[in-house]
C-alpha cells in the first residue's frame, strides 16, 4: 500500500482538491475539511455520495443522485441532551423518571432525569400536573413525552400530561384517555402515542387500546382491542410494531402485537419465557426486552430478563437476570438505541437504584445510579426508544 504524507495538496490550477483514483484512505489525528461552497455553487453532475459543506446553511450535505439531488446531513433534534450533574454530566439520550410512590410522602409529582449513555444519579426536571403512581402509561416522540393515567388517590386518572424533553420544567395538560386507567402500558412512534390495557376501577380490567397524535394536544380516540383483558403489562416497540406482554390476572405469558400506524385489534405474537405481571419492557427498534415481574398472585418475584426480535413472531428467550428479583411498573424503563435502564425495581421494599442492560448483548443487569429517594410504581420515558 502506498502512503503520501502531506499537510495540504491541491490541483495545479484552480482551488479544488485533486482527483484521487482507486481505493484511497485518508487519515488524520486532527480533522478533515471537505470541499465547501454556496448553494448556487453545488456541482450538478457528480457521483452519488459526494460530500461538501454548504456555506449558506452551515451544514454538511451529500449528493444522493440526479433524481434526489443534494440533501443536508442534520443532527436529530434532542439527540445530545445533558450537561448537568450526576448522570447528566454527559450528553446523549434523555430518560425521564415520572411520579411514583414514596414511603415518606405517598404519591409523587416529581420528574427527574438522566442521560442514558452516562452512569450516575438523577437530577430534578420539574413536576407533573398531578401526583400519580400505579403504572402510568408513558410514551413519546423525540421532542415530547406523554404521561397518561395512573392512580392519583383516591381514584384512577384519565389525564394525560406532557413535557418537552429538551427543556426542564413542569408538565402541562395534554388531554384525556378514553377512560380512567392505571397499571396499563403504552408504546409510540415519533408521531403517535398508543395506550393499552389497564385497571379501570371497581374490579374492572380492560382490553382497550386508544391513541393520540403526539404533536397535537387533545383527547385519545379508540384504536382497537388487545387479545385479552389485562393490567400490569409491559411493552416495547419499533416504528412499525408495538408489543404488549404479560399482565394480570393469572400471571399471563401472552404477547400481543399491533401495527402502529394503522388502527385495529391486536394479534397474538408469542409467549414470554415465564408468565408474569407487574413486568416492564423496553429496548430498541430491533430487540424488545422484558424484565422482572411477579410469577404468582401472592408474591414470588422474579429476576428474569427475556427478549424478542420485534420483526419476527415467536416466543421470548432468556437474556439474563436483574440484580435482584423484583417487580416494576409496566412502563418504567428508559431506553436508548444501545442501553435500557430499568428504574426502581421493587424487591419488594422501596428502591432508589436503577439497573441497566446493553440491549444488543445478552447478560445480567448492572447498577446505573440512584433517584433522589426510594420509591415504587413510577413511570419512565426517553427520547431514544425503539419506536423512534
Amino acid at each position: 500500500m502506498s502512503e503520501i504524507n502531506s499537510s495540504n495538496f491541491k490541483k495545479e490550477h484552480g482551488d479544488l482538491a485533486p482527483d484521487l483514483v482507486g481505493v484511497t484512505e485518508l487519515t488524520s489525528p486532527y480533522f478533515f475539511v471537505p470541499p465547501s461552497g454556496t448553494t448556487a455553487e453545488r456541482p450538478e453532475d457528480c457521483d452519488p455520495g459526494t460530500l461538501r459543506f454548504n456555506t449558506d446553511v452551515g451544514s454538511l450535505e451529500i449528493f444522493r443522485g440526479k433524481t434526489i439531488g443534494w440533501e443536508q446531513l442534520l443532527r436529530r433534534e434532542g439527540q445530545y441532551l445533558g450537561g448537568g450533574t450526576g448522570s447528566n454530566t454527559g450528553t446523549g439520550t434523555r430518560g425521564l423518571i415520572l411520579g411514583g410512590e414514596s414511603p415518606s410522602t405517598g404519591n409523587r409529582n416529581i420528574i427527574e432525569y438522566i442521560t442514558i449513555e452516562t452512569l450516575g444519579n438523577t437530577q430534578d426536571f420539574g413536576d407533573l400536573v398531578y401526583e400519580r403512581r400505579g403504572g402510568t402509561q408513558n410514551c413519546g416522540s423525540r421532542v415530547r413525552a406523554l404521561i397518561g393515567g395512573g392512580y392519583t388517590g383516591p381514584a384512577d386518572a384519565d389525564e394525560i400530561d406532557f413535557v418537552t424533553f429538551s427543556s426542564t420544567g413542569n408538565a402541562q395538560d395534554f388531554g384525556n384517555l378514553t377512560s380512567n386507567t392505571h397499571s396499563g402500558s403504552a408504546c409510540s412512534t415519533n408521531t403517535r402515542g398508543i395506550f393499552t390495557g389497564g385497571y379501570t376501577g371497581s374490579g374492572s380490567v380492560t382490553n382497550n387500546i386508544c391513541y393520540v397524535s403526539i404533536a397535537n394536544t387533545g383527547n385519545a380516540v379508540d384504536f382497537g382491542d388487545l387479545t385479552r383483558t389485562t393490567r400490569a403489562l409491559g411493552s416495547c416497540q419499533s416504528s412499525t410494531r408495538g408489543i404488549q406482554a404479560g399482565g394480570a390476572p393469572s400471571n399471563q405469558n401472552t404477547m400481543d402485537f399491533i401495527t402502529m400506524m394503522t388502527t385495529g385489534n391486536a394479534t397474538d405474537y408469542g409467549d414470554l419465557s415465564v408468565g408474569r405481571d407487574i413486568i416492564t419492557g423496553g429496548g430498541n427498534s430491533t430487540r424488545g426486552v422484558f424484565a422482572g415481574g411477579r410469577t404468582a398472585p401472592a408474591g414470588a418475584f422474579t429476576n428474569v430478563i427475556d427478549f424478542i426480535t420485534i420483526a419476527t413472531l415467536g416466543n421470548a428467550v432468556d437474556f439474563g437476570d436483574l440484580q435482584a428479583a423484583a417487580y416494576m411498573s409496566g412502563k418504567s424503563t428508559a431506553s436508548s438505541p444501545l442501553r435500557m435502564v430499568m428504574t426502581m425495581p421493587n424487591t419488594p421494599s422501596f428502591q432508589a437504584g436503577f439497573d441497566f442492560v446493553e440491549i444488543a448483548t445478552t447478560g445480567n443487569a448492572q447498577d446505573f445510579g440512584d433517584a433522589s429517594e426510594a420509591m415504587q410504581s413510577n413511570g419512565a420515558n426517553s427520547n431514544g426508544h425503539g419506536g423512534l
